[in-house]
């Protein structure tokens, strides 16, 4: 086995500079074997989740490969997200690769949450059309990122509002009580399922999407209200989502998943903890990263715009992503050249105990074909 090194890489970003205490607000783990230096490096980013030390850096420097384990400066710290700050972030660790590690292709790893945003990156790449933030103006940066020559998705989300329209209670009744419940739209009342009657799993996704546009709405109606006050923005807490009618009701779509069992352990126990996704927001992250309407960090129109190759991985024990997912992404790939592949495992194939090293072999392979 050869000796592994890996590197920490510390660097600002065009609109983020050395924070006053001493950290940069782009940092990383660079991951390479001991001998010549790599042709090829991965770089995988998320939202919110430290990347640095992913479980697949080791395995692809082992074979020869890369692996920038990257975070922008939201690491841990969604709760001010803005896109089009991570995306120049994620530029930052682009171009580190070509311009400092010499690597000749770099292919953009979108793990989990992270599929999503690695597919924005490289929509922007390769053809700028951002907005602005709300209130914000767009940086020049996010106008010349370099981008990628390969996109994996893997165990990948559709994209972050619509996760977390998929996972919202809808019968929550009340914003500031996180107790409050309407059992008609309550999918952990025995009287509604599981199994889900399909009128009933009609009301309850249409629900999902009327509560994240109520609380657009609500976004924007605070904005102006804090415009009139002289301030501009606030936090707020988001209550319960931990409840797609999936984790409790197997023939929807089927897979190899266990039921009764989310990321956070029991779901209705998840659903009424602090642990779900989206809790801490400030408005203007709201728009930019949850809202239905308004975020641009939905995946189809990026994906559209992705024509380098692609290869998307979905595992079938998987209890938050599923195969419809898994389809999704890869039907809206702009790919001409994309693959699809299902494999054993769960969410961060810790099972079966060759999840890890089987799905290294499965990039390795499918990139070997076109780079090597």
């Amino acid at each position: 086995m050869p000796t592994l090194h890996r590197s920490f890489v510390a660097l600002e970003s065009p609109t983020a500079r050395r924070n006053g205490a001493g950290f940069h607000p782009c940092q990383g783990v660079y991951h390479v074997a001991e001998g010549p230096q790599p042709r090829i490096a991965f770089i995988a980013t998320h939202y919110n989740v430290d990347l640095s030390e992913h479980y697949l850096g080791a395995l692809l420097a082992e074979r020869g490969f890369g692996f920038l384990g990257w975070n922008t400066r939201f690491r841990g710290n969604e709760a001010f997200f803005l896109l089009e700050h991570a995306l120049i972030d994620i530029g930052v660790g682009v171009r580190w690769l070509r311009e400092q590690a010499g690597v000749e292709h770099v292919v953009l790893l979108g793990n989990s949450g992270g599929g999503s945003l690695m597919a924005a990156y490289q929509s922007q790449a390769s053809d700028p059309h951002m907005r602005p933030s709300h209130g914000q103006p767009l940086p020049d940066a996010v106008n010349a990122l370099p981008a990628g020559d390969g996109y994996v998705s893997l165990n990948a989300h559709l994209g972050r509002p619509e996760v977390l329209t998929a996972w919202m209670d809808p019968s929550v009744t009340d914003e500031n009580d996180p107790l409050s419940v309407n059992p008609a739209l309550d999918m952990y009342d025995p009287a509604n399922g599981p199994p889900y009657a399909p009128d009933f799993l009609a009301r309850y996704r249409a629900a999902q999407e009327a509560r994240n546009h109520r609380i657009t709405d609500w976004v924007h109606e605070e904005l102006l209200r804090l415009q009139r006050h002289d301030a501009r923005d606030r936090a707020f807490l988001l209550f319960r989502t931990w409840a797609d009618p999936r984790l409790l009701d197997g023939a929807l779509d089927p897979s190899q998943r266990p039921l009764g069992v989310c990321y956070a352990g029991d779901p209705k126990r998840a659903n009424y903890s602090p642990r779900g996704i989206g809790l801490t927001n400030t408005l203007r992250t709201w728009l930019s990263m949850w809202s239905l309407r308004d975020s641009q960090c939905r995946g189809s129109p990026h994906l559209e715009r992705i024509r380098q190759p692609a290869l998307v991985i979905q595992s079938l024990a998987d209890t938050g992503v599923f195969p419809s997912d898994a389809r999704t992404i890869h039907a809206a790939l702009g790919s001409a050249d994309k693959t699809l592949e299902f494999i054993e495992g769960d969410h961060y194939l810790t099972e079966p105990e060759d999840a890890r090293s089987s799905v290294t072999d499965l990039i390795v392979a499918w990139l070997s074909e076109r780079y090597l």
